[in-house]
């Protein structure tokens, strides 16, 4: 029996590992599950599930949780400190890194340090300290399997050993990215601007939670992951192709020299990546009902238009640039995204103030973990410096 954290057990990722998790009971323990705040709802999952260990990010969440659960043999940790230890401990066999945006940086690589299977979901680690974080996996031994579903779909048509070994000398010509291209893929383009954060969170294939439903609104999480496929798979970002597929079907693709176009399909539902690499190389079963091909009436690809999705050309000139402005272009997303939540900024000011930020960032290098959370942190200042400027 495999023991099992999940890092950010409360969000879309956690939740879709823990109905895999009750699938098969007689495979995976459940060590421990964190969260951030939601006290109700951790609560909820240590009834169900009774974890060794829960970790809320905020104290007094924490302390509410430890009252709440005190009838249970689960001990309740909070902060950094508590992440670190359940994500690193000697026990565990798994880490599921599902925690949303940049704080989930630090137990991620906690985990690689220690030398664990790492089910990454948390892209922000890959695209804020890409070369670090490849060089501990490298270093630690530790087993990196993607979650996302397009580079799961990757690691499925490249041949084994591709993750952090490059694709060089294994007949592969191209990576083609696949994104539904999001809500507002066929609206006018006059009429964006006034897109509000309801009409962005409602994606149309896909349940996620509102930071990652906007970034597919502005196609932010393509460019994120075009990164993270750099990284992942040690190629250059003229590389990774981006396709719009409006169906979500195909997940991704790898086009090799001989001709042949590898795909993997399925429905739309992240348990089935998740259940991929929860058991890889088994299969098991995910709870997906198996895709209907007869069903499947067209597959449709366009590419991606910079002036409807100008992040995407954002992403790219950070992969160019290097150094610490991927972390910068993090940075001010995570920023000028949470604004236009709190609708303090239009929709198409999300891009603007991204390259803004990057325009008045003096890049450096990224040569070290201070380095680049120096750069994240001076990043998000003038975000919200630039934000304030707008109100």
């Amino acid at each position: 029996m495999k023991q099992l954290t999940i890092l950010g057990a409360t969000g879309s990722i956690g939740q879709s590992t823990l109905d895999i998790v009750a699938l098969h009971p007689e495979r995976y323990h459940l060590f421990a599950l964190t969260a951030n705040d939601n006290r109700a709802k951790m609560e909820t999952l240590c009834r169900r599930f009774t974890p060794d260990f829960a970790v809320m990010s905020n104290a007094d969440s924490a302390q509410e949780l430890h009252r709440a659960i005190a009838d249970l043999p689960t001990v309740v940790l909070a902060g950094d400190e508590g992440l670190t230890r359940v994500a690193a401990a000697s026990e565990v066999d798994i880490v599921v890194a599902a925690i949303v945006g940049s704080v989930g940086l630090m137990p991620t690589l906690a985990a690689v340090r220690a030398g664990k299977r790492i089910l990454l979901a948390n892209k922000e680690s890959l695209v804020m300290a890409g070369a670090l974080f490849m060089d501990e996996v490298r270093r630690s031994g530790a087993e990196l399997l993607p979650v996302d579903s397009e580079h799961n779909a990757i690691f499925q048509c490249l041949p084994a050993g591709s993750v952090g070994a490059g694709i060089s000398g294994k007949g592969v010509r191209k990576i083609i990215l696949t994104g539904s291209g999001g809500p507002f893929r066929d609206i006018d383009l006059r009429a964006i601007e006034d897109v509000t954060p309801e009409q962005a969170c409602a994606h149309p294939n896909w349940d996620m939670g509102p930071k990652i439903s906007v970034d597919s609104a502005t196609m932010m999480n393509k460019g994120l992951e075009l990164i993270e496929a750099c990284w992942l798979f040690s190629v250059d970002h003229s590389d990774v192709e981006i396709l719009l597929h409006r169906q979500s079907i195909i997940h991704s693709m790898v086009s090799y020299d001989d001709g042949s176009v590898i795909a993997q399909l399925g429905n739309p539902d992240m348990r089935t990546p998740i259940a991929n690499a929860l058991a890889w190389p088994d299969r098991i079963k995910s709870g997906v009902e198996p895709l209907n091909l007869l069903q499947v009436s067209q597959l449709d690809f366009t590419l991606a238009d910079d002036r409807r999705y100008p992040c995407l050309a954002l992403a790219r000139q950070a992969w160019q640039q290097g150094g610490d402005s991927i972390a910068v272009l993090n940075a001010a997303n995570e920023v000028a995204v949470a604004h236009f939540l709190e609708r303090h900024i239009r929709f198409t000011e999300i891009a603007k103030l991204i390259n803004e930020v990057m325009e008045r960032t003096p890049g450096g290098p990224a040569g070290d973990l201070a380095a680049i959370l120096e750069a994240d942190a001076g990043a998000r200042r003038l975000a919200s410096e630039l934000v304030k400027t707008r109100l």
